[in-house]
């Protein structure tokens, strides 16, 4: 199993991580025994960083991760030795130097720690630092590490590319966190800014590998088929997560999986793929994979949920999301219905929910300013509800929960009630 190293420490990170973002969940809180099976499977397998927030599941992923860190593995060794454990100062909720350490030290209770290895300034730009370091950010990281309540100092970037070398340079940082993929080769630090951190001996994670899951599961005809053309029995998160592994500046990948299967199936990319193992062939068929997705995205989100929640109700992401499967899978629902069109009514337009869709959005702005990708989200989702909220959508919403959907069930009760004879 190859390691990588963190050139400041030299400690030997497995190259995938777990991401506790996205933990598998149940009845709106984490789905803790299966979320436990898969994290503990994977610690035991060789993965030794997990990375989670303060604000990750409302603040659930890090009391989860302090709860089943406690536990120990057959042979007594306790889970929290056996990992790097990371997580990230809310910089949106500090509004004095007192605030630092409330946050921490409440982190370090949740986690149930007295040290956590990597700890980022979370959700950075070169404007939140500058407000940051007035409130004696720097500072206080550096107390807090003498002190012995952290070990190394990161952020996670969602900012410019052309801002992020300048934040690199202005304090000696241990890490960075950035989002990276096959399709976001340019966005936020890019790769000037990854190669730029890797130079001056930061380590960099990789968040986003799988764009949020766009590039995994079913993909656009056109990648699919050029995938295949060269291997047809390489999956699609194969091909995404073997690009970033292939690449010397990545110390370690974070990937949000949500069930046992994806655990086994990411572990075993990362134990086989090595820094500069892809052939020149396979290297040009995921930049003409790029060039296909370039072409058919239409809004470029991640899913990542920084914009909610809405005052208006607004599930911005899954907008996006249905939004984007239209143009880039194109499926029809019983052949004739856009796929897409059906999605929308049933995840947003409130047939199985409360409703979220993009027309209750009132440009009020607050989602504009959260946005790690600074998408002008109001217009954007202008833009989704002319595409499906057409003439009446309203009283076509109200028509299939109330009226459609119960005779639908009641005539499949009928169906189940003959099955029987």
């Amino acid at each position: 199993m190859v390691k990588r190293t963190v050139k400041k420490n030299g400690d030997e990170i497995f190259p995938l991580g777990i991401g506790a973002m996205r933990l598998p969940t149940k009845n709106n809180s984490i789905d803790r025994e299966k979320a436990q099976e898969f994290i503990l499977y994977a610690i035991d397998n060789g993965v030794n960083y997990i990375d989670t927030a303060y604000a990750y599941h409302a603040g659930e992923s890090e009391s989860f991760l302090g709860e089943i860190l406690s536990l120990t593995d057959s042979n007594g060794v306790k889970y929290r030795d056996k990992v790097k454990l990371s997580t990230k100062s809310p910089s949106w909720m500090v509004r004095s130097r007192e605030d630092f350490d409330a946050f921490l030290n409440e982190q370090l209770r949740r986690l149930q720690t007295d040290c956590i290895d990597y700890y980022y300034l979370h959700s950075i730009d070169l404007s939140t630092l500058g407000r940051l370091k007035k409130l004696g950010a720097y500072e206080f990281l550096e107390k807090a590490r003498s002190e012995g309540k952290i070990r190394n100092i990161g952020f996670s970037y969602h900012g410019a590319p052309n801002e992020f070398n300048d934040v690199i340079d202005d304090f000696n940082w241990d890490m960075a966190l950035v989002q990276y993929n096959y399709v976001d080769v340019n966005a936020q630090a890019g790769i000037r800014g990854i190669r730029h951190a890797y130079e001056n001996d930061v380590a960099i994670f990789i968040m986003e590998p799988l764009k949020g899951g766009l590039l995994a599961g079913e993909i656009p005809e056109a990648v699919d088929d050029l995938f295949k053309g060269v291997d047809s029995n390489k999956s699609s998160v194969d091909w995404a997560l073997s690009w970033v592994l292939n690449q010397k500046e990545i110390t370690c990948v974070l990937s949000g999986m949500g069930s046992l299967d994806q655990i086994k199936e990411n572990i075993s990319i990362a134990e086989r793929v090595e820094v500069d193992s892809l052939s020149d062939d396979e290297l040009d068929v995921l930049d003409k994979a790029q060039a296909i997705f370039d072409s058919m995205m239409k809004i470029n989100c991640t899913g990542c949920g920084y914009c909610l929640p809405c005052p208006k109700g607004v599930n911005i992401p899954d907008c996006f999301n249905v939004y984007n499967e239209k143009y880039l899978f194109n499926k029809k629902a019983f052949g004739i219905i856009p796929h897409a069109m059906v999605n929308y009514y049933m995840v947003v337009g409130g047939i199985t929910n409360k409703q979220s869709s993009a027309g209750l959005c009132n440009h009020c702005g607050r989602c504009k300013r959260l946005c790690p990708q600074s998408l002008d989200i109001p217009n954007e989702l202008d833009r989704v509800k002319s595409e499906f909220e057409l003439i009446g959508f309203n009283y076509h919403i109200k028509f299939i929960r109330n009226i459609a959907m119960p005779s639908i069930n009641k005539i499949s009760k009928v169906f189940d009630f003959f099955k029987h004879f």
